[in-house]
Formats: structure tokens, sequence, C-alpha cells
């Protein structure tokens, strides 16, 4: 029996699946991947300091649900798929919306989804060769099969991806809850040597911007569930609500996780790169510190997963505003899956796996992620002026999105001025996107090689996939 269903008109559309436990699932099984287990060496050598590491981690918990507040209203104010995209769309017109999708096409997801998938690969690999460093091409390799794992189970059925996240944010939960009880229990033994002089360390404006880079990437997952608002029921409540729940369990797990890394774990340690979950659990756990890996493996196969299944939901809705190809819009006749979408970001993410070293990845796309996220909070505040009547079940206060602004605009501005090279080489690939809309989006008479060759495509993809237009419940408007 298909998962579709109909709206008064006969069309296809989406069916409401996502409860308010998947939901919550969605974002603590997004936000909990790899950011906790390798994030807290990129936040301390920016610093070298483990309460100035400890109080980043807090900010960016703070800052983190400042941003999913805001979002709870641009969430339930325009309740059509999408994210980041919907919004700039609705509040700016078709061509920011596209640079939007375009860096999210080639930057944001392929990078993120190929960090996720990388630790999941380290983590994997060190179970294999505990008193080495494992092999690259071994790491690559294993976050390779898990891309395409995910992917083929994202395209078989919308069920199972929801309990594999289900299970797996248990998982990673239960992980973490190890970690914290084991890191109390040492500190509680006496063991505090590690927190002596504190504060010592170096700080500048560039590396406080690139810790917090580190930090943020580890709460990154705080706003896919809007990615998915269409499948989720009774958004209006279940949004804000799945919100308040897994932001501050978050927060709370990834200071205390913290507090145990650096009780455990030496400074010197710490900066030696070597996965810190794996060293903690060598020093406490002795011959079970194999689980450690297991665990963590365990929490980046969810991470990937859920990051899977919220950018094809991305690039579906782009297919459906003309900004993406047709093919993007295709959903499985039966499963209700976007075949096509899942296979194109699969491709991209192992594309991505070319490099192994996940903190220049984090540094490489961060910025232009948080560029992208401020414009979707400037674009609330534009329509709060220019759609005053515009339906917001929640409203947040003026001063949330004020103060979540300035701290974007740190993120971005000051890396700009020390590391002006990839500032460059991230703006190139934003504006190239520029002349890809005129010719591909606006230009209304392609030539009709171009018509036959978009037609024969889709056509191919329809028949090999089994796939069906799904129409959204509602059209953005600029």
């Amino acid at each position: 029996m298909g998962e579709e269903s109909q709206n008064g008109d006969g069309k296809v559309v989406l069916k409401r699946k996502i409860t308010l436990f998947n939901g919550v699932g969605i974002i603590i099984g997004t936000i909990i991947g790899s950011g906790i287990f390798i994030s807290p060496t990129g936040v301390f050598l920016n610093t070298k300091s483990v309460a100035a590491s400890l109080l980043i981690w807090l900010f960016s918990g703070l800052l983190s649900t400042l941003g999913a507040l805001c979002y709870a209203e641009l969430g339930t104010s325009i309740t059509r798929s999408g994210g980041d995209y919907a919004y700039i769309y609705t509040a700016f017109g078709p061509l920011p919306a596209f640079l939007r999708l375009w860096i999210a096409l080639l930057i944001i997801r392929p990078t993120t989804q190929a960090i996720v998938a990388l630790t999941f690969g380290q983590y994997v690999a060190k179970i294999f060769f505990p008193e080495c460093e494992p092999p690259q091409n071994a790491i690559r390799l294993l976050a390779a099969v898990c891309l395409c794992i995910l992917t083929a189970i994202n395209c078989i059925s919308v069920r199972w991806t929801m309990r594999i996240q289900d299970v797996f944010t248990s998982s990673k939960l239960l992980a973490l809850v190890i970690i914290i009880i084991s890191g109390i229990y040492y500190i509680c033994a006496g063991n505090t040597e590690n927190f002596d002089r504190p504060f010592e360390g170096e700080y500048s404006a560039g590396n406080i911007a690139l810790a917090f880079y580190s930090g943020l990437f580890a709460f990154g997952g705080w706003n896919y569930l809007n990615f998915v608002t269409e499948e989720l029921q009774d958004p209006y409540k279940n949004l804000p609500r799945a919100i308040w729940i897994a932001m501050p369990m978050v927060t709370t797990i990834y200071v205390m996780a913290n507090l145990a890394y650096f009780a455990v774990v030496s400074r010197n340690e710490m900066m030696s790169l070597a996965p810190v979950a794996k060293i903690f659990g060598d020093h406490l756990f002795g011959g079970w510190s194999w689980l450690i890996p297991v665990f963590v493996a365990l929490s980046t196969f969810g991470g990937v997963n859920g990051v899977l299944f919220t950018s094809a939901r991305l690039f579906a809705t782009g297919a459906q505003e003309g900004h993406m190809p047709a093919f993007f819009s295709l959903f499985h006749v039966d499963k209700q899956t976007p075949i096509p979408s899942l296979i194109f970001t699969c491709f991209f993410s192992l594309v991505m796996l070319t490099t192994s070293n996940v903190f220049d990845l984090i540094n490489y796309f961060s910025q232009i992620l948080w560029l992208s996220v401020g414009a979707s909070v400037v674009g609330m505040l534009w329509l709060r002026r220019a759609k005053p009547d515009l339906p917001r079940p929640i409203k947040v206060n003026i001063v949330i999105p004020l103060l979540f602004l300035i701290a974007i605009g740190c993120l971005v501005i000051i890396p700009a001025i020390t590391n002006p090279k990839d500032t460059a080489i991230g703006l190139a690939i934003l504006l190239s996107g520029i002349p890809v809309y005129y010719l591909c989006v606006k230009w209304d008479t392609k030539p009709d090689s171009y018509n036959k060759l978009s037609t024969g495509v889709l056509r191919f993809l329809q028949k090999l996939c089994s796939c069906i237009y799904v129409e959204s419940l509602e059209k953005l408007s600029a």
C-alpha cells in the first residue's frame, strides 16, 4: 500500500508521518553525530585553554538555541519544507534562494555528510588498528560504505529511516551518558590535575572564531527539522516542542561530556589530533575500551542518516520551484522516497571524501553556512515588516534575533579578516551561482536540444526508479 495521499485537486502530496518523538530524534540524532567526538580537539587547538573551551561549548549551545527559537517562528509561519531555502525565497525572492540552494548543493550538505562519515570511518578503523593510526584509504572506504548503505535505506523506506534515527539516537545518548558518568566518577576520585590553570591559553579574535566554528559544528542540526515540516504532524505545536526538548538536552550533554574529556585526557593528548573519545576509553576502560569506538560509530551512523534524509528533501523542494533539475522532485510511487535526490546527494558526498582532514572541512564550509543562516533570520525580521499579516503561531522577542545576528556577524566577519583566502573561495562559489541561475532557471527560451535532453533524463529516471512527481502542499511566494 502506498504512502502518498491526495489533496482536494487530486494531486499527489506528502503524507505527515513524522511524530513529535521522531522530530526530537531528528534534532538530537542529527546534532549528536560526529561533532562531540571530534570537535573538542578543534575547540581546544584554537584556545589552548580548558576553561575557555568549556565556555565556548556552553555559548555554542546558547547560540544554537537562540537560532532554533528564530527558526521556530520561521518554521511555523512558512510551513513549506526546505528550511533556509524556503525562508530566503519567501523573504527575498528566487535569486537569493537559488544561491542558498547552490552552496548547499556544492559545499554545505556534501561537506557535512563527508565529515560525519569520515568520523564513522575513523572510529570503526580504530577497532581494527588499536595500536596505530589506521590507513587513510581504509577510513575513506568505510565512510563511503556508510554513505552508500544509508542512501539505500533512505531510498527504500521513510519508516525504516525514522526507525534507524530513533534507535541510533538512543545508542549515542547511552554512549555519552557512559562517558559523562565515568568522567564525573574520575573527578570525584580526586583526579583534577588537568584543571590546574584552566584559563591559561592562547587567545586571538581569529582563533576564538575558529574555535566557535568547531563548537557550533557539533551543534549543527538544530535547524534540520525545518527541512521536513511538510511531513511533520501538527508542525505548529510539534516543531517548537521538539526544539525545547532537544536543545537543552544536547547543551547539557555536550558541556558535561567535555568536562569528562578534560578530566581524563591531558592537554598534550588533546592536541595530538587522535580521536578524543578513543583516548578517553583507553585511559578508563582498559580491555573494554573497544566499546567507545563502537558507540561512536553507531552515533555517527545515525548522524549521516539524519543529514541524508533532510538534504534530499531540500533539493526536492528546490526542484518543485524550478531551481533544480526536475528529476530532484521525483519520489518513488510506493515508498514515497526521493530516490534521484538521495543518489545525487550521496554522489557529491563521496566526492568530498578525497580529503580526510575534518578540521579543514569544518573551517572551509562554516563561514558560508552561517552567512546563509544569518540571511534567513534577517528574512524573518524583514517579513515582520513586509508581511505583518502572515500567520505567526510563534513570535519570538526581537532581542533574540538581534543577539543571534550580532554573534553571526562576528563569526562571518572575523575569519574573513584573518583568513581571506578561504573566504574568497567560498564567495566565488556562491557568486558562481548567478550565471547558472540566469542560464538554467531564468532563461525561458532554451534550445530544443536542451529541452529534449532534460526531458529524456527525466523520463529515464522515472522509469528506472519507478518515480512520480510529488506536489508540495503549498507553493513559495516572494
